[in-house]
């Protein structure tokens, strides 16, 4: 079975070609401009590829609604030119095929769980720590959806009390992402975190935020596994102190081996490293595909 994948982020669309085991054959990277450029080098790359299904991981919010009259569209995002895009009758305007839609962090979750770091669990969560902050999730084997889709990126988190950064959340402030995204850590610091590497303190705090929320998100949805991906999480000795964060603040009220002794197997980097979203988009069109066969 031939599939198309996109992972679709602010920053830049990657496109691939891959099989239903989530091998990836080739991918190209499209930078996101306006929805007119960028979906006009998608569809051209796409279209003599002759894939029997497309997957779509995209930067949201999205409407996961398939009732819904804005059902395939990026809504409320503050990117801007995409506000209200209708991504997915794009490309139903030129691909015939099964398509499988969700947010880019729900596709990225459902690749690790099938082909990565959660292989053979039927729970995990991915977390990607970058230009914003998303999470998605895998429970009894389905992706969670609910109203709209988890936006646990925007939780909020208990300020430290010598950090008087107002935050960079246009909507929240000092929700999680204002406080620990890669524009966080910027307009914090003055400096992108790329050069801010040997600043023990940057990442100090950096930790004790994401710690907070991978606390609550393990005290909510209990998953059986944490895989944390994103540009931020390249900073390898964040790890450690994003673990040790969490041992600390749940203080053995959780007592399960995968806290008290497992702590480095259970919070993860991906197992299919950069590509965990452009396999999860891959997950995404099979799963497109298999509905419409049984259909």
């Amino acid at each position: 079975m031939k599939l198309g994948a996109i992972e679709a982020g602010g920053t830049k669309f990657v496109c691939g070609i891959g099989n239903e085991d989530g091998e990836v054959i080739e991918r190209i990277s499209i930078p996101t401009t306006t929805p007119e450029e960028t979906m006009r080098l998608v569809v051209e790359y796409f279209k003599e590829k002759n894939v029997d299904a497309l997957g779509v991981g995209s930067f949201g919010p999205v409407d996961l609604d398939v009732s819904s009259a804005t059902y395939g569209y990026i809504t409320s995002t503050p990117k801007k030119h995409w506000n209200h895009y209708d991504l997915l009758g794009e490309l139903k305007k030129h691909f015939q095929v099964p398509i499988g839609f969700d947010t880019d962090v729900n596709a990225a979750a459902l690749g690790e769980s099938l082909w990565g770091a959660a292989k053979g669990l039927d729970s995990c969560l991915y977390m990607t720590v970058g230009t914003g902050i998303g999470v998605g999730a895998v429970l009894e084997g389905k992706l969670v959806h609910g109203m709209l889709h988890p936006e646990m990126g925007h939780i909020l988190v208990r300020r430290h009390v010598e950090d008087h950064f107002a935050g960079s959340c246009p909507f929240h402030g000092d929700c999680l992402e204002g406080m620990a995204s890669g524009p966080a850590i910027e307009a914090r610091w003055g400096k992108k975190g790329v050069e801010l590497a040997s600043d023990l303190r940057v990442w100090e705090l950096e930790a004790y935020y994401l710690a907070q929320a991978l606390v609550n998100y393990i005290v909510v949805l209990s998953p059986k596994r944490i895989v944390i991906g994103g540009g931020v999480m390249k900073q390898g000795h964040l790890f450690p102190l994003v673990r040790n964060g969490v041992v600390q603040l749940l203080n053995g009220y959780i007592q399960h081996e995968n806290i008290l002794n497992r702590i480095d197997k259970y919070i993860v980097p991906p197992g299919l490293g950069d590509n965990a979203g452009l396999c999860g988009a891959l997950a995404l069109a099979r799963q497109a595909h298999t509905i419409k066969e049984t259909s």
